[in-house]
């Protein structure tokens, strides 16, 4: 597999309008659509939900000729849990979503670019993966 991962929070840019990023955040999708597919996953599809009206919203919003959905790799379960438990040990916040590791165990596992926003737990608890992120 090859391509990218878009993450929630660039996505949502999107959605919400956001005026800070959402420039930004359209930019990255088209080069990384120039480059090859582009993808989301079952946790980005759940962290998007409440920025819609209904399950038919969010599917017609996240274009199928430009968005792939990709299964969730049971190895990127063991990955995620892994670099959560690291997080933890470092001290880590309870609170921080595991969401967060599964889709950087997700773009690990796969061998994607990960596009984000918030880059600093996936540089530090998956080094391998490329990342697209803001400067």
């Amino acid at each position: 597999m090859s391509g990218s991962l878009i993450d929630t929070n660039v996505l949502l840019d999107i959605a919400t309008r956001d005026a800070t990023w959402s420039t930004w955040s359209r930019a990255q999708i088209r080069e990384a659509s120039a480059r090859g597919t582009v993808y989301v996953n079952p946790i980005i599809y759940a962290e998007l939900a409440p920025a819609f009206v209904s399950a038919e919203a969010l599917d017609r919003w996240l274009d199928p000729a430009l968005f792939v959905r990709a299964s969730l790799p049971y190895d990127a379960g063991w990955l995620a849990g892994q670099a959560f438990v690291r997080y933890r040990k470092s001290g880590g916040e309870r609170s921080a979503p595991l969401p967060d590791f599964y889709i950087g165990a997700h773009a690990a596992v796969a061998g994607l670019t990960l596009v984000t926003r918030d880059p600093g737990r996936h540089r530090t608890y998956f080094p391998g993966v490329m990342l697209v992120a803001p400067a």
